[in-house]
């Protein structure tokens, strides 16, 4: 063979570093860190003077879910699930894209955004984890102005997590 030739045979077989990896969406961002395991989405729903319900919710990596129902919902005690993994990768996606890691850590009385104030609302605490990089946000929604986007985000993370069937909604 001549060199010319081997050469481009060599190059044609060798990867690209302008390839993304297999695991990276189309947009470039890669959602997954490493092994499933370094990814963690959670969500905590507290209680209020009504019947809120009451729950934890923990999304994995690897797509398993586990559920903590406490009060006011349909499952009470511990349940697990699972979920694609993929799901779980695109709701970090999505958490990233809408700057969750922009948000302040809190979101609740005393803080200005937080003008008026109602005193009878849950508070919902989210934590994210992707490799080394992590999240906590407390959103008492009793707060009248937070980030808009944040609790479409919780709602989200409880959809991805398939809430529904243990809340009884």
């Amino acid at each position: 063979m001549r060199p010319a030739l081997a050469l481009l045979g060599v190059l044609a077989t060798a990867p690209c570093c302008t390839r993304p990896a297999p695991d990276v969406p189309a947009g470039g961002v890669r959602a997954r860190a490493g092994a499933p395991d370094s990814v963690r989405v959670s969500l905590e729903r507290t209680p209020c003077f009504g019947s809120c319900p009451v729950y934890t919710v923990a999304l994995e990596g690897s797509g398993t879910v586990r559920f903590e129902g406490r009060r006011f919902v349909k499952d009470t005690g511990r349940t697990v699930g699972t979920v694609p993994p993929g799901r779980v990768d695109s709701l970090v996606a999505e958490l990233e894209a809408a700057g969750y890691f922009l948000f302040a850590d809190r979101y609740g009385l005393g803080e200005s955004v937080c003008e008026p104030y109602a005193t009878d609302l849950p508070t919902v605490i989210t934590e994210v984890r992707v490799g080394a990089r992590a999240k906590r946000v407390e959103h008492d929604h009793g707060c009248a102005h937070p980030p808009g986007s944040l609790s479409a985000l919780e709602q989200r993370i409880d959809e991805v997590a398939g809430v529904a069937k243990w809340v009884g909604e």
